[in-house]
């Protein structure tokens, strides 16, 4: 069997097995915190493949997680918790209408919503590279949130919906987390994988080799926007609760973080550099608070953990300026360990 088939399938194992006893053995913090972790690596992984593996520099996450946050809540709602929850409008007909208690069918609608919408978009969106698509894919999201503040009758406007089930446990999250990252890393070492990469290290080459370049990043922008809508649908049923300034550019800030800081390209770096941004950010939140240091009490210091925080992100990025795994994968580097040890 090859070096990368079994470090897949021991990690894998290993994540599931810590799936299945990760119940008894954390607190309910630990777990939302975990579960947190979770949806970000389904983000992380789909943005890493348009973004890292593709090498389009796109701004769109925030936009289809909205989309699928809100499409996810309006399945799940049902009509009598819409008339109570929509304030500023009486909910569309349509709306109303709109209702399901089938979590799995939710996210998939989530999904397949973000899909279509990527697919019309991919058109205007690939008529143009670089800087200039990552202006127009930025305005994607702005316009998502603006459409969720002024629509009242669909969002419920800036007062966005609430008592959203929360089916979203660790065990959807983290399932589907691994499945997430199953179905992109065997895009990725597929034939249509080695046609981003092209896409990515040259387009112009690509294309003249007889790549059909705009079919590739549309697919990946397709597949990386149905993830990015599942995910929004288990935000939406995590939280119980979702408003349009949650899916503001931030949002995608963080996502660029991350796969930046684990490595562009690099699955295992998108997972490792969720660990480190979500969980080493909820790890310093005892920085904000009362500090006993040698004997001295010193005052909270608000922000003093994005402070800290910051600064090892700058770090990280002065020593390793691909990120922590570059383009490197998990299976690279036990294949390296093994021939080392040779």
């Amino acid at each position: 069997m090859r070096v990368p088939k079994i470090t897949h399938i021991i990690f894998f194992a290993l994540a599931v097995g810590f799936l299945v006893i990760s119940h008894y053995i954390f607190d309910d913090y630990s777990l939302r915190v975990l579960n947190n972790i979770a949806i970000f690596i389904i983000l992380a992984v789909s943005y890493n493949l348009i973004n890292g593996v593709t090498g389009q520099f796109s701004l769109e996450p925030n936009g289809f997680v909205a989309v699928g946050a809100y499409v996810a809540a309006l399945i799940l709602l049902d009509a009598d918790a819409k008339n109570y929850q929509f304030d500023l409008e009486s909910p569309a007909v349509f709306v109303l209408w709109l209702h399901s208690s089938n979590f799995l069918l939710a996210l998939l609608a989530a999904g397949v919503c973000a899909t279509i919408l990527a697919l019309v978009l991919s058109f205007p969106v690939f008529r143009v590279r670089g800087d200039y698509l990552a202006i127009v894919t930025l305005g994607f999201g702005f316009i998502i949130k603006i459409l969720a503040i002024n629509y009242p009758s669909i969002t419920n406007g800036s007062l966005g919906l609430s008592s959203i089930p929360q089916h979203a446990t660790l065990y959807y999250t983290g399932g589907i987390a691994i499945i997430s990252v199953i179905m992109v890393l065997n895009i990725v070492y597929s034939k249509f994988g080695r046609a981003m990469k092209a896409v990515r290290d040259d387009e112009d080459a690509a294309l003249a080799m007889g790549v059909n370049t705009f079919a590739v990043k549309t697919t990946a922008f397709s597949t990386s926007a149905f993830l990015e809508g599942v995910g929004g649908g288990l935000w939406a049923c995590s939280f119980a609760s979702i408003v349009p300034n949650e899916f503001d550019f931030y949002l995608t800030f963080q996502l660029l973080i991350i796969i930046v800081l684990g490595g562009l390209g690099s699955m295992t770096g998108a997972i490792l550099g969720t660990i480190l941004v979500i969980g080493g950010g909820e790890w310093l939140r005892f920085l904000d608070e009362p500090l006993s240091l040698f004997g001295h009490t010193f005052d909270a210091m608000p922000g003093l953990r994005m402070i800290v925080f910051s600064v090892i992100l700058i770090l990280v990025m002065l020593f390793a300026r691909e990120g922590i795994f570059g383009k490197r994968e998990l299976t690279d580097v036990a294949r390296s360990a093994i021939k080392r040890l040779k």
